[in-house]
């Protein structure tokens, strides 16, 4: 699709990150944005930001887990702008679990699900029947991660379990899209070709308390500062990818109606085959090992 002035973007998990630098992006083709976002005091500042550079805005503060706040999402969406041409289904949460899969908290998954994986679910089912029903050109981004999306890293299972269900979901998406010759495109992004200066490390400051931790955690939540720094002592440097061209990815993925918003990187398309050839051979996955921990 063209991305054209006064047309209309909505973005889930907006108040910061990859969410705020696509909004951004947005903004600047002239689109009205649609900024939803659980926490309130980020969400104001993202507004105010973007209305002082001249873009209309309308800010919710939404939980995508939670099916009526992204029904009522798309209620304000429609009553506000009459029509939504984008839909970027990208809050996303990191669950906190420790140790082996059969020691984590229930919670931890609860939780996780909720919001990478409900809140994808309920922000289509929320715009994109009034999306294929409004006739125009349209298309929906879901968010999902290298990890899990292409091969999980066994020490945050939990999360790729949800950016692996992101992935299906969105490749059920397309094809329910083009079964109805809908003039709606999809996509999947995958964040990269590095990692992120994002919220998603200290997702826990706005866990919800019906999925609180029920028992105390063995060590601190490590930030991301704290990662590089002990990365750093390894010996190894971390590559970072600015948020800012992940928004551009975005923007030329929607033109060019391209599912697999998936950077070139050496790392990915090395997963990308391993597995591959590891399903082909139906061999063991010997692609995780250099990630399995004693």
């Amino acid at each position: 699709m063209r991305l054209e002035p006064g047309q209309v973007a909505v973005v889930t998990g907006a108040a910061g990150g990859i969410g705020l630098a696509m909004a951004r992006r947005f903004a600047a083709e002239g689109l009205r944005v649609v900024l939803a976002d659980v926490e309130e005091g980020a969400l104001r500042e993202a507004a105010a930001e973007l209305s002082a550079d001249g873009a209309e805005v309308l800010a919710r503060q939404v939980d995508v887990g939670e099916r009526d706040s992204v029904t009522a999402l798309a209620d304000a969406a429609y009553d506000t702008f009459g029509a939504v041409h984008v839909l970027c289904n990208n809050a996303g949460v990191g669950s906190g679990a420790e140790g082996r899969m059969w020691e984590h908290e229930p919670n931890d998954w609860k939780w996780a699900f909720a919001v990478n994986v409900w809140g994808v679910f309920h922000g289509i089912q929320a715009f994109v029947p009034r999306m294929i029903a409004g006739g125009a050109p349209g298309h929906v981004v879901n968010t999902s991660s290298a990890d899990g999306g292409i091969a999980p890293l066994p020490t945050a299972s939990v999360y790729a379990v949800t950016k692996a269900a992101v992935v299906t979901m969105t490749e059920s998406l397309y094809a329910h899209l083009k079964a109805e010759r809908a003039n709606v495109g999809a996509s999947v992004l995958f964040p990269g070709p590095h990692m992120l200066r994002t919220g998603l490390w200290e997702s826990h400051r706005n866990r919800p308390e019906r999925y609180a931790k029920q028992r105390p955690r063995k060590t601190p939540y490590r930030s991301l500062d704290e990662y590089e720094a002990a990365m750093k002592r390894a010996g190894h440097e971390v590559r970072f990818t600015p948020v800012e061209e992940v928004a551009e990815h975005v923007v030329d993925g929607i033109r060019a109606d391209r599912f697999w918003m998936l950077p070139a990187g050496e790392h990915s398309d090395r997963q990308i085959r391993a597995r591959s050839q590891s399903m082909l051979d139906r061999a063991n996955p010997a692609y995780l090992e250099s990630f399995i921990l004693d």
